[in-house]
């Protein structure tokens, strides 16, 4: 099956912004209960063909749906998306939903708390509609594994959407939700957005609280993942606060969520073109290029540049397996015959790391952050490819092409940055001759996730003009 757009054919409820729904919900044109239903029924109607949701939360949808229904009548909403259709990924903690972080390893007993980023978007009236999926433990840019088979791209199911937070990818791109949940340890928002179409978020590292830690460490970001970047916007505020229980979060305030809008005319932008581990798709390349010359013709002064550092591959390798290694641990050796073979690969690898070598890796990631700040002082922003590829072939970590042999060679737009904790964001700027998508990525200096996403709002007006 392929679409020309994933959202042709959907209700005309799973098409609203959530500026749109509020306006709707003031005014009493449209219930929180009637757009709920209708995100739950696109997403029983794809999740045939794609595979995206783990399940489907029915009866709790609808009770929050009819409670915020009575505080709009009662004009007393939550926040300004009070009812707002949402879902959440199978990695992060939801009161009375089993959360199995893709593995068939872990329990199906219900969680007795929301993770902190969670419990925020409940806080603020968020209607949560179902769970998406995820492979194992979040470990690659791929959404496949065991526990909830092969997720697959509403533009053409026979490929991948990225991952690893591909299922939330399909569920924004196909209409099912407004506000979708996504975590990103090396790409795993902005890969799927660049495969799908979508907008996806990485914030700056401390912006959105998690508990528990990731066991890769400070590298892991929970954001949102929306069909515009105005939806971004309002979704990392529902999102984003202090939590005690995060303590790499630090006790430093981050500069707030409101914002000028962003003229790109007159704005210095760094256009980092060469992945630092491997060739650009000449396709994605034209695209992107494109994109920047309709950029520079905005009034933007653009100038090519490549990131400092060296050998980051290995550098993101020494964090992101020795993570997957942590991880392995804590898990039972007579249960280790059913996980997904990769992650016990890189796990493998990840152990045979020694402490001297992780150390030093961490004194250079420190290096290299503090390198990335310096060049995005001089900057307003960093633009790039989302991914050096398009999708490929759903079911595989790699292009079956050869051309790599684990997927972080191919993600080299994406990890540096989670290295450095910079907010990131992709949007889409072209369709490839298959019509596939292509995505733009958007870097700005830590803690300036508003000036980032209001800057992609104005890239995606001039990119659809």
């Amino acid at each position: 099956m392929a679409f020309s757009n994933p959202l042709s054919g959907a209700e005309d409820l799973c098409l609203l912004s959530s500026t749109e729904l509020a306006s709707a919900y003031r005014t009493r044109e449209i219930s929180p209960v009637e757009v709920a239903q209708a995100a739950m029924d696109r997403a029983e109607a794809v999740n045939p063909d794609f595979n995206a949701f783990t399940f489907i939360d029915r009866a709790g949808a609808l009770s929050a749906a009819a409670a915020s229904d009575k505080r709009w009548l009662a004009g007393e909403p939550l926040s300004p998306v009070d009812g707002v259709p949402a879902t959440l990924k199978d990695i992060v903690w939801v009161k009375d939903w089993s959360v199995r972080y893709g593995s068939t390893t872990t329990s199906d007993i219900p969680y007795g708390e929301d993770a902190p980023a969670v419990a925020l978007m409940r806080a603020a009236g968020l209607v949560f509609t179902a769970q998406t999926t995820t492979p194992e433990f979040g470990w690659k840019a791929i959404t496949d594994g065991v526990l909830s088979g092969v997720t697959r791209n509403p533009w053409n199911a026979a490929k991948t959407p990225g991952g690893s937070s591909g299922g939330a990818a399909v569920a924004a791109a196909v209409g099912a939700g407004v506000f979708h949940l996504g975590t990103d340890g090396g790409g795993s928002i902005r890969i799927p957005a660049s495969f799908t179409g979508i907008v996806g978020l990485k914030p700056t590292f401390g912006r959105v609280p998690a508990y528990p830690a990731s066991a890769f460490g400070t590298v892991a970001h929970l954001g949102p993942m929306t069909r515009s970047a105005d939806d971004a916007l309002a979704m990392l505020k529902t999102m984003s606060g202090r939590s005690l229980a995060d303590w790499n979060q630090g006790a430093g305030v981050l500069p707030s969520l409101d914002a000028e809008p962003v003229d790109l005319r007159g704005k210095r932008i760094g256009h980092w073109f060469a992945s630092p581990c491997g060739p650009v798709d000449p396709e994605v390349a034209a695209i992107v290029d494109a994109a920047v010359a309709r950029l520079e013709k905005a009034g933007a002064i653009v100038e090519r540049i490549t990131l400092p550092g060296d050998n980051l591959l290995d550098l993101f390798h020494h964090h992101w397996f020795t993570g997957a290694a942590a991880r392995l641990a804590a898990i039972p050796l007579d249960q280790r015959s059913a996980i997904d073979p990769g992650f016990l690969e890189i796990a493998r690898d990840g152990a045979a790391y020694t402490s001297t070598a992780l150390v030093t890796a961490q004194v250079r990631r420190a290096d290299f952050g503090a390198a990335m700040d310096q060049l995005l002082s001089e900057y307003d922003f960093i633009v790039s490819p989302g991914t050096a590829i398009p999708a490929f072939d759903a079911g595989l970590e790699v292009p079956a092409d050869g051309s790599y042999t684990r997927w972080t060679q191919w993600a080299g737009f994406s990890f540096p940055i989670n290295l450095s904790q910079q907010p990131a964001c992709v949007i889409p700027c072209g369709l490839t001759a298959e019509g596939l998508p292509v995505g733009f990525q958007i870097i700005g200096a830590r803690g300036e996730d508003a000036r980032v996403l209001l800057a992609a709002a104005n890239l995606e007006a001039l990119f659809s003009s």
